[in-house]
């Protein structure tokens, strides 16, 4: 993130015109005029596999290893490059560490002009990628996502949604073989749609959870037998149910959903508009089922605490 110099008022502050601009951006320092004397920005670029954010993401929420059903026993072998070492063939030579390693040994022997930077690496500086050998599970997991798309979500709550399925996905594709994911949204009715159409769609009508669990119902039995996969479901919601439809969506919930999921995770999105009360029904149950987990996300700072409750468990 780069943020603004403050060289002036902020935005609504001090004397100015309509149309005037708020002020200049500082250039990116790339263009086609003629060569300049004066030192420009140094940017150090780090390639970062989905691998390694997930293993970042592990680390920071302390979450446990998954320990998967199904085929987990059964495992291939297969090479990854996940490691540096000092020698190696010219075709596995990591350039950006190379350099890196010369940067580093020239500001200690003190060779290094920040004024006219010019790196050389040498023999020693040299960097390669080394692969290592892990066995990994032959174990398929799906991640089916319920939302709510009546007219009580805003755009902003679904923001909140897409991060926090981005991290989800992340992690569990680090645990599983394969992963397969499956979007159901719903308003008064439910359906099974695409991921694009998951994100962008607003209804105006009620809401009745109960069609969207009878739909992921249908779902489970028709494509993923729960002998052979591992089945996520990750509920987001603003709590605003029609209150009728409660307690068909529990008995659906505990009867048909809880008993085929390894996770069942409910997140309640804060809304000025919701009022929150489904929550409140599911607390009572959530006592009795250990794979199912509450989370209420007021913004998007929420986001953390929230995948750290859902994923916690190590299931």
């Amino acid at each position: 993130f780069r943020y603004g110099k403050k060289g002036g008022q902020g935005v609504g502050q001090g004397d100015g015109e309509v149309g005037q601009p708020i002020g200049p951006g500082q250039g990116d320092g790339d263009g086609n005029g003629p060569a300049g004397d004066q030192p420009g920005a140094h940017i150090l670029e780090v390639d970062v596999t989905l691998d390694e954010l997930a293993d970042m993401l592990g680390e920071e929420l302390e979450l446990p290893r998954i320990e998967p059903k199904g085929d987990a026993s059964i495992t291939e072998e297969k090479a990854r490059y996940k490691s540096i070492q000092r020698s190696g063939p010219e075709s596995l030579r990591h350039f950006k560490r190379t350099f890196v390693q010369a940067l580093r040994r020239q500001i200690a022997e003190g060779t290094y002009n920040a004024h006219r930077p010019r790196i050389v690496p040498i023999r020693e500086d040299h960097r390669y990628r080394s692969w290592e050998t892990e066995a990994i599970p032959q174990a398929n997991a799906v991640i089916v996502y319920l939302m709510d798309v009546s007219g009580s979500m805003t755009d902003e709550q679904k923001a909140i949604v897409r991060t926090e399925a981005f991290w989800i996905d992340t992690w569990l594709r680090r645990q599983y073989r394969d992963v397969e994911r499956r979007y159901i949204i719903h308003d008064a009715a439910a359906k099974e749609v695409d991921e694009e159409t998951f994100y962008h769609t607003r209804e105006s009508g009620g809401t009745r959870i109960s069609s969207a669990y009878q739909v992921c119902r249908d779902l489970l039995l028709r494509e993923f037998p729960v002998d052979t996969w591992n089945v996520y479901v990750f509920q987001f919601s603003d709590g605003d149910n029609w209150g009728e439809d409660n307690r068909q969506a529990i008995g659906l919930l505990q009867s048909d959903l809880l008993p085929k999921c390894n996770l069942f995770c409910y997140g309640q999105v804060e809304s000025p508009y919701g009022s929150g009360e489904y929550i409140r029904t599911l607390e009572p149950i959530a006592e009795r089922h250990e794979n199912l987990v509450l989370s209420i996300i007021e913004d998007k700072a929420g986001i953390y605490e929230s995948i750290k409750l859902f994923l916690g468990k190590g299931k």
